[in-house]
């Protein structure tokens, strides 16, 4: 997974989350490949210093999540930390409070992020995973949640995230067991979006992110926004955050700039604004 960066690596986490820049597209890497780039409470917090760095950078469209060393996207939580930071009902809330806000920051993230999966995603690199927009594997990919086989409970937002990509039967067949699946069947039953050759993935992956990159960010923004929407219980949706979104598209330069590239069959050259 080579590319050429236009910016030199940012380290957090003593170098086990790394972030760079390349051509408007933003990437975080999971860095921590002995152990298969399991999460240490220092890596999600590392994680999130690299969103919020990502989200306020304005020269930023898209944020790609991936695994260094071909062997993982993310393994799990880092199970040795467990008798420390997870041993009981107390230590796991603290552990869950800790990580939580990092969690909330993918989940509501303003920009679209795509998750670039290679070999394991387990457990915790599940729910990193989920809370992506987009989902792309390679063919040699492995999915699953052992939380049962560890006598722990995954949580309501993974499993809420889980049920909305795959449905309840599924959810239920995928923790009951903790059975892992390939990308063929992940596919299938709609974990992931796209399966590709391990040589191809980083190349499609950013093939997307780019094509992503090239279009109006409102727009993006409106439909990122909207969607969350439809999967809110009806009672709980915000109906004017919609509606302001797309007064905000329609009057922005870029739907304008849209509308005159269209014209002139030229590319459109968008601003976000």
């Amino acid at each position: 997974m080579s590319d050429i960066s236009s910016t030199a690596e940012t380290a957090y986490a003593d170098g086990k989350i790394l972030k760079h820049t390349t051509r408007g597209v933003g990437v975080i890497t999971f860095n921590n490949p002995d152990k298969r780039n399991a999460m240490s409470l220092e890596m999600w917090e590392g994680f999130g210093a690299a969103l919020t760095s990502l989200r306020d950078d304005d020269t930023v469209r898209v944020v790609i999540l991936r695994g260094a060393g071909g062997k993982a996207f993310v393994s799990g939580a880092d199970i040795s930390q467990f008798e420390k930071t997870r041993h009981n009902a107390a230590a796991s809330e603290e552990y869950a409070r800790r990580s939580a806000a990092q969690r909330a920051l993918l989940a509501d993230y303003p920009k679209p992020t795509i998750a670039c999966i290679q070999g394991f995603c387990l457990g915790g690199g599940m729910q990193v995973a989920m809370l992506a927009d987009i989902r792309i594997a390679s063919h040699d990919s492995q999915f699953g949640i052992p939380a049962a086989r560890l006598g722990i409970a995954y949580g309501y937002d993974g499993l809420r995230h889980l049920v909305s990509l795959v449905g309840p039967s599924w959810a239920r067949l995928l923790m009951y067991t903790g059975m892992r699946i390939d990308s063929a069947e992940a596919l299938r039953i709609g974990l992931v979006e796209r399966v590709f050759p391990v040589d191809d993935l980083w190349a499609e992956t950013m093939g997307l992110a780019h094509a992503i990159s090239e279009n109006a960010p409102l727009a993006i923004k409106a439909a990122k926004i909207t969607i969350a929407q439809v999967l809110k219980d009806e009672s709980q949706r915000d109906m004017d955050a919609i509606k302001a979104i797309g007064n905000a598209c329609m009057d922005s330069q870029d739907f304008r700039e849209g509308r005159q590239a269209f014209m002139q069959k030229r590319r459109p050259k968008f601003q976000g604004r």
